[in-house]
């Protein structure tokens, strides 16, 4: 995924939670790896034509994704 489709997907106003691409990028990637290893996507869109990281990106900007802060700074996905 190119630099420009990452723009236009974060110009679809993402959960406020989400305050930067860093974020964003974070989640997203644990929620791939959720993908990859069997969990169903939480929005309508077809697997057999996106791959894991573009419907994670989608439920991530979308908010179907719960995740919380750690006091530690980091954070975590929920499946």
């Amino acid at each position: 995924m190119s630099e420009q489709e990452l723009d236009e997907l974060t110009d679809q106003n993402p959960p406020p939670e989400i305050d930067s691409k860093y974020r964003l990028i974070i989640l997203a990637a644990k929620r791939s790896k959720q993908l990859q290893r069997g969990a169903r996507p939480r929005i309508e869109i077809d697997p057999l034509k996106h791959k894991p990281t573009r419907i994670a990106l989608e439920e991530v900007i979308q908010g179907t994704i719960q995740f919380h802060k750690k006091p530690d700074g980091s954070e975590g996905a929920e499946a």
